[in-house]
């Protein structure tokens, strides 16, 4: 039995880490040496627990929300000698489109605070209902929309005008 939920795992935990890394990367705002500890915090914490998970309806769901706290919980718990930069390092990355307006969406969703911007993930990145946005953020739907539109608004000021021609795509 042991050997089947370690062979069920290590199929999901492979199918579902590049997501989580995507969506861990949107939550910290590109900072992917943080992305990848939190997937890490995540794939570990699911793996102690995968006999639980294994009986929940949606474990990417759940993988998902494990990510979401772990974000979370890692904002609160900053150290106060960690000063976050706007520069990112100078890399070669592949072509996956027009670069210049991920790094602004990337700047934009970094200026947010984690709660709006973990909103602003959950509920249009990962196409999450109101509901299912606040089971993962252990808040209730009425601050989920307040976030939301908050965070909304507050991306509207950042990219001003051009936030039209960003919708286009």
């Amino acid at each position: 039995m042991r050997q089947v939920l370690a062979d069920q795992y290590a199929e999901f935990a492979a199918a579902r880490a590049g997501h989580l890394y995507r969506s861990a990367c949107l939550l910290t705002a590109g900072d992917t040496h943080l992305a990848e500890d939190l997937v890490q915090e995540t794939l570990g914490r699911l793996y102690i627990s995968w006999h639980r998970v294994t009986r929940v309806g949606n474990p990417a769901g759940y993988a998902q929300t494990v990510l979401t706290r772990a974000f979370l919980a890692h904002q609160r718990r900053r150290s106060s000698k960690e000063r976050a930069t706007d520069e990112f390092p100078e890399q070669a990355y592949p072509d996956h489109g027009d670069v210049p307006l991920r790094l602004t969406l990337l700047e934009a969703l970094a200026r947010l605070p984690a709660k709006d911007r973990a909103v602003v993930v959950l509920r249009y990145w990962e196409d999450r209902s109101i509901e299912e946005t606040a089971d993962a953020l252990n808040a209730t739907s009425a601050a989920v929309r307040t976030r939301c539109t908050r965070a909304l608004g507050r991306l509207r000021e950042l990219l001003g005008e051009d936030l039209g021609e960003y919708a286009r795509f």
